[in-house]
């Protein structure tokens, strides 16, 4: 029986959170793949595109909530995430034809792209923060949970619980749902087989008559949704916060490249080495090894490698030594 409670406490607090959040960061580094992949520059406003997406989600949220409309046991907010959608692919649009559009015609160097990226960033950051604010929002509802601690418990007799989280459940379909469309799309599609071409070789893809502005709409259009998706999850599942977004920005470039950069494999599979890697090393292992450990042997501290505030900074540290040994990622992608 210890043994099952130390599998159950494991699943509550590593597992499922680290599959979930793994899913959310899979689907914001698959944006930074395709803008890095196609567009072949690394977009620092990706996080703040996620912010201004779910910003959408959240209003709309409210404005239905305030109407009396609701999705039964699922969030308001998937209602909403559609209007999100089209409301983040017009600033995206936008802001290429007025901000991009010249340095493409410039030909201008990866570097300088990135610079401006950064300056649409702030502008962003302080258009989400003017808009609905700097604090915390929140906008969840429906059932919270799919299993809960009691009913586990009654269904099993065991002392630890298992909670679901219904967020939780609903950010891994819906990122399965994503990820199967997606490569459905840049597979099955003339589109995506025009911005794979167009990835892979430019010059050639433009002598076979590909118009490279569609290619960089639809890229746009795709980043927009991808975007506005895993924002929209990661606040059901957390909160809604403008500046977790731009802190967010680490884990999900981490993960683009640990998995490599312009694979979209890899960005799935770069989110969960980074998501699981964040919680396993600032998770508390008290709770499991005293199920697992002799009495004598249990252990007196936490048993925690790194506090949670210190999450990020994982990020970081494999970021670098992916960067120093093997910059092309797991899946050698395009190197930085």
């Amino acid at each position: 029986m210890d043994f099952l409670n130390a599998i159950v406490a494991l699943s509550n607090f590593v597992l499922i959170p680290a599959i979930a959040y793994g899913s959310q960061l899979a689907l914001g580094a698959l944006g930074v793949t395709l803008i890095y992949g196609i567009l072949r520059f690394s977009n620092f406003a990706h996080g703040d595109t996620m912010a201004f997406g779910a910003m959408i989600a959240v209003m709309v949220t409210w404005w239905f909530q305030s109407m009396g409309l609701n999705f039964g046991p699922l969030p308001t907010a998937l209602l909403a995430l559609p209007f999100a959608i089209l409301g983040t692919m017009v600033l995206v649009l936008i802001t290429d034809r007025m901000v991009y559009k010249f340095y493409r015609e410039q030909k201008a160097k990866p570097v300088i792209l990135v610079i401006v990226s950064m300056g649409v960033m702030f502008i962003m950051n302080g258009l989400v923060r003017f808009i609905i604010g700097p604090n915390d929002q929140k906008f969840a509802d429906g059932e919270r949970f799919i299993i809960s601690v009691r009913d586990f418990k009654a269904m099993t007799g065991l002392k630890e619980g298992l909670a679901i989280k219904t967020t939780q459940g609903i950010t891994v379909v819906v990122a399965v749902i994503c990820v199967a469309l997606l490569f459905w799309f840049l597979n099955r599609t003339r589109t995506g087989k025009s911005m794979r071409a167009y990835s892979d070789n430019e010059d050639l893809a433009l002598l076979s008559g590909i118009n490279p502005e569609r290619v960089v709409m639809y890229t746009w259009l795709i980043v927009a949704a991808l975007a506005t998706t895993a924002g929209v999850l990661y606040g059901l599942d957390k909160s809604f916060k403008p500046f977790v977004y731009f802190q967010l920005l680490l884990p999900i470039f981490a993960s683009a490249i640990v998995g490599g950069l312009g694979s979209p494999v890899g960005a799935i599979a770069g989110g969960f080495v980074i998501a699981f890697s964040e919680v396993t090393i600032t998770y508390a292992w008290k709770k499991v090894l005293v199920y697992l450990m002799p009495e004598s042997l249990e252990p007196d501290g936490l048993v925690q490698l790194l506090s949670t505030d210190y999450k990020f900074a994982v990020s970081f540290v494999i970021l670098i030594v992916v960067l120093l040994f093997k910059p092309t990622g797991l899946f050698k992608g395009k190197s930085v």
